[in-house]
């Protein structure tokens, strides 16, 4: 087109969807691909490390989003780069026909990774559905293998119905698996070196994670943190040195190493002793419909209304998810003083 031809409707239609539907970039440089969505803040299990053992007032169930509702969401951000989904609670077994909302985000065409984080609890008795849904991939929480340990931690029974969980999920070789595991100093300590015997077992990788300030009692402090390097170094001593792997997503918050004999990969978030900011490309949608730019963030963005408005566009869901994305800091502060927790608790937000 020539400095003095006039634009087409057409012209000036796909300029302007080419505007509002630019990638999700924020004042640093950060591409936005990735979301985390929270479908409920109920849970089976009662983790120190994230929720209050009683006196719990969940949302109540009118004001979860509904699956339309977030569909509709994904569609509209998924126009703006957004690729990669994972579904999280809460547990996010415990909403009812979880199934459904995994299909209709698999029938989107831009999405090229589905994603579930659980417990595991729940498992065994829906992980057929949810492959036949179309879901990819999912992280199970494994803290420890010892049941007054895991009661210790999660308030509540059941270890045993979550190593059930991992068992029914193997069955699946197309579905990706992967452990996590959180470790709190004098509490799962002994556990470290056992899991990763368990995980070469069952030849699923696992990824030791650092205690973070998201407990809802709000009892975190360094001192209950065993760092990264520390757990490394346990690992190490039981099975020789790790081998770093090259990172394939530089987003990834984890570094990965294979056992020096290659059999199975370990992996580390050292979220707090070794923030990765820098490379985050991750936004959330809680349950009730708030953006949030950062785990820490203490800002909220309300997407609710947009989504039960028919006459809203995709245009303004995006604009106000950019809104948040702009207003992202470059790190989460941790180690800097003056720091606050957010107000809500991990349940709350969406691991």
């Amino acid at each position: 087109m020539s400095q003095t031809e006039i634009p087409s409707a057409a012209d000036t239609a796909q300029l302007t969807n080419q505007i509002a539907f630019a990638p999700l970039c924020d004042r640093f440089g950060r591409v936005h691909s990735a979301l985390r969505i929270s479908v409920t803040d109920r849970c089976n299990i009662r983790c120190q490390y994230c929720m209050p053992d009683h006196d719990l007032q969940f949302l109540a169930q009118h004001r979860l989003l509904s699956f339309a509702a977030i569909e509709r969401f994904v569609k509209a951000v998924a126009k703006a780069g957004v690729t990669k989904i994972r579904i999280t609670g809460g547990e996010p077994l415990m909403r009812p026909n979880l199934a459904e909302l995994i299909e209709r985000l698999a029938d989107i065409r831009e999405v090229e990774d589905l994603a579930l984080t659980t417990n595991g609890m729940l498992l065994a008795s829906q992980v057929s559905e949810l492959v036949a849904a179309g879901l990819k991939r999912i992280n199970i929480s494994l803290d420890t293998l010892n049941e007054v340990t895991f009661e210790k931690i999660a308030r509540r029974s059941g270890l045993q119905r979550v190593l059930e969980g991992i068992e029914a999920a193997r069955a699946f070789p197309q579905l990706k698996l992967r452990l996590n595991a959180l470790v709190l100093k004098h509490v799962n300590e002994d556990d470290i070196v056992p899991l990763a015997h368990f995980a070469r077992q069952v030849s699923i990788p696992i990824r030791f994670i650092e205690f973070m300030p998201l407990d809802a009692e709000r009892k975190w402090n360094g001192t209950q943190m065993l760092s990264g390097q520390e757990i490394r170094s346990l690992i190490e001593k039981e099975f020789g040195p790790l081998i770093k792997q090259e990172s394939k997503d530089p987003s990834q918050p984890a570094s990965d190493y294979q056992f020096a004999d290659g059999r199975g990969l370990v992996g580390f978030i050292d979220s707090v002793t070794t923030p990765f900011c820098s490379s985050c490309n991750r936004i959330r949608l809680t349950a009730e419909g708030k953006i949030q730019n950062c785990l820490f963030g203490r800002e909220e963005w309300n997407a609710a209304p947009l989504l039960q408005d028919d006459k809203a566009s995709d245009a303004a869901i995006v604009d106000l998810v950019r809104t948040a994305v702009l207003r992202k800091h470059a790190a989460h502060g941790i180690a800097q003083p003056g720091f606050e927790p957010p107000q809500r608790a991990m349940y709350q937000i969406g691991g």
